[in-house]
């Protein structure tokens, strides 16, 4: 197994489960389980005595491995700068071990096969890919377009995701940027099969996107999730597929007007608003001030931070392909209700994120907290659209 070499060196001094002030937890898997095989030191030293033959593959040990959101705490906080780079990928390269071996749980292989059979998990005609699109007039990528508007999966069929999507695209129309779409040319990126270990899925699906973006003439790509980001960005360059890549949020940094009289105020009072930090953005790529810059812009708004920010931040659990796997995403103790829970007690009425996953989980936990009252999820574009009438 590759990275196989480094399993020996982690001892479970547990510091990759906490953050920097070890004041809380920042592993969702532990969070919702609360046994030490979950955490990352767990899950290393679970994984050697796999490969020695000491544990036996059954449902319990797929779903320790697979519960993983690989939202990259654990390397943040690792002590040892030797091997911490590769912890994830080790935990990846095991997934990708029981996948050869055609032992995953349930939730995964049907995620997987959906991926592969439909190019998207939710089952759904590539047809449609662009339907979310419909009534805005948004127009397919031509050679003369500058930019490619790249939605994904969750954008073009998720109804929450939708509604992002649009949001996103009647920003760029307004701001006057020059862009398409691929419509039902465009395919999952891919990101998440990667995570749970399918690479030969996901070199499957990247080199049909990198086809597809190379026959439309694609130089310039920004996409919807930063998921979809990292793949572009990180990944898709070991099969020639070299673009410039950014987040939607780079692009509206750029020309965003910084005067905060160009603004429309949305509300006659100011707004307390918390930022939560995507993992794929955050910590995956280093992007922490891109989205608190618009926020920053925004009339009426206060900005406050959770005490777990940037490369501490909580993940909301969705990552690894947990939104569609749901290993770690139901029941009471999960970390996208932790994440709420936190953002409340700040005195925020705004919880702001800038993806799509992470905007459906923490809706769904601010309902399974009772929160309504107290606290709106918001994706930041949404707040823009606000803000410029």
């Amino acid at each position: 197994m590759e990275h196989e070499e480094i399993l020996h060196r982690c001892f479970r001094c547990g510091f990759c489960k906490l953050p920097s002030d070890y004041g809380s937890f920042t592993c969702p898997a532990y969070l919702k389980y609360r046994f030490e095989s979950f955490s990352p030191g767990g899950r290393m030293w679970l994984t050697r005595a796999w490969l020695s033959g000491q544990v036996q593959t059954d449902a319990r040990l797929q779903e320790i491995f697979f519960s993983c959101a690989t939202c990259g705490s654990c390397v943040e906080h690792c002590i040892f700068d030797k091997f911490r780079e590769s912890i994830l990928e080790a935990f990846i390269a095991a997934k990708a071990e029981m996948v050869d071996q055609g032992t995953v749980p349930p939730p995964v292989r049907d995620y997987l096969t959906r991926l592969l059979d439909h190019n998207n998990p939710y089952k759904i005609s590539q047809k449609k890919r662009g339907d979310w699109a419909a009534e805005l007039g948004v127009k397919p990528y031509t050679a003369d377009t500058e930019v490619l508007f790249y939605v994904g999966d969750v954008g073009s069929f998720d109804h929450r995701g939708m509604e992002i999507a649009r949001s996103v695209a009647g920003l760029l129309q307004k701001l006057g940027v020059s862009f398409g779409i691929l419509g039902p040319a465009e395919g999952s990126d891919g990101n998440d099969a990667r995570a749970l270990g399918e690479f030969a899925l996901f070199e499957h699906l990247a080199k049909r996107n990198i086809e597809a973006f190379q026959q439309a003439g694609v130089e310039k790509i920004v996409t919807l999730s930063p998921h979809g980001y990292n793949a572009f960005k990180n990944i898709y360059p070991q099969w020639s597929g070299h673009f410039s890549v950014r987040h939607y949020t780079h692009l509206l940094a750029e020309i965003l007007p910084a005067d905060k009289r160009l603004y429309k105020a949305a509300s006659r009072s100011v707004r307390r608003v918390t930022f939560h930090d995507p993992c794929y953005l955050g910590r995956h790529n280093k992007e922490f001030d891109t989205a608190r810059s618009i926020l920053d812009r925004l009339p009426d708004i206060e900005r406050v931070e959770m005490p777990r920010n940037r490369a501490d931040s909580l993940c909301c659990g969705g990552g690894g392909g947990n939104f569609f796997t749901d290993l770690v995403c139901s029941g009471p103790d999960t970390s996208a209700a932790a994440r709420v829970e936190e953002a409340a007690d700040t005195g925020a009425q705004v919880l702001v994120t800038a993806c799509p996953i992470c905007t459906v989980m923490l809706e769904d936990a601010v309902k399974a907290r009772n929160l309504e009252q107290r606290l709106e999820v918001r994706e930041l574009s949404e707040l823009v659209a606000e803000a410029l009438g």
